[in-house]
């Protein structure tokens, strides 16, 4: 029996992105790459991200569409003090709990803030949908949290990645993507057919292809993505010798994923 006879586990995962600074354009995401990269170290695909905007029902009919489609969802933005921070009352809403003042997520920002300084807009952010478990926080000790299968996690990047670089591990990914690149100095359009084959040959493979444009060069970085290294080894080798047949030199290098 082939690899592709028997796939390993595939554990899906969707992002959303919510604020609307980012669609607006005001600020930048910061976010989706880091995680999209650490999901992928733990053995989780990033199936799909979106962005949203701070806008309950949205935010709730969003969450529970993805919430059943993937086997995890993070979302980040919007667990802040202000007005314009709904996210955790939306996912309560979505959930169908209660939001409530979290004892221990309000005992940490009591040791954060000077005292008197945990003011009511601080305090918000000790609220949190009832039976959702902390996210450790260890730079502003705001926590995030979970629940079931949902990460709500802050839009500030530094932020983060630290509450999430503190729960990758414990997450339960299934085979971890590897890929290897190849890179010539062919057009796309030249080596679309045999590409095609190639992606027919080996289903099982994710294969991608990227042109790149320089003041003196231009070419296609074609990358090749799965969870069997023997596998991909065979498809990069057939890979370089369509490459040659066309006239090409093909060059190996580095993909990061």
């Amino acid at each position: 029996m082939s690899p592709a006879d028997n796939p390993p586990q595939t554990v899906t995962a969707c992002v959303l992105i919510i604020g609307n600074e980012i669609l607006s354009g005001r600020t930048q995401d910061a976010n989706l790459a880091f995680l999209a990269k650490g999901l992928n170290e733990a053995g989780i695909r990033l199936r799909e991200a979106r962005v949203i905007p701070d806008d309950a029902d949205v935010i709730i009919s969003t969450v529970n569409e993805v919430r059943r489609a993937f086997d995890y969802v993070f979302t980040t933005g919007g667990i802040g003090p202000t007005h314009d921070d709904i996210t955790s009352a939306s996912i309560a809403e979505a959930f169908a709990v209660p939001l409530i003042v979290h004892p221990e997520a309000k005992r940490l920002l009591e040791t954060h803030y000077p005292p008197g300084g945990l003011n009511e807009a601080r305090l918000r952010m000790a609220q949190v949908p009832d039976g959702a478990v902390l996210l450790p926080n260890p730079i502003s000790r705001a926590p995030g949290f979970r629940i079931d299968n949902v990460f709500v996690l802050p839009g500030v990047p530094q932020i983060m990645q630290a509450i999430f670089s503190e729960l990758k591990h414990k997450l339960q990914g299934g085979a971890a993507l590897l890929s290897r690149s190849v890179s010539c100095s062919l057009a796309e359009g030249t080596i679309a057919k045999e590409l095609g084959e190639l992606q027919t040959r080996f289903a099982d493979l994710e294969i991608g292809s990227y042109p790149y444009f320089r003041r003196s060069d231009f070419g296609v970085t074609l990358v090749i993505r799965g969870t069997e290294r023997e596998r991909i080894g065979a498809a990069v080798e057939e890979l370089k010798a369509i490459i040659r047949a066309l006239g090409g030199d093909p060059q190996e290098g580095l993909a990061e994923d």
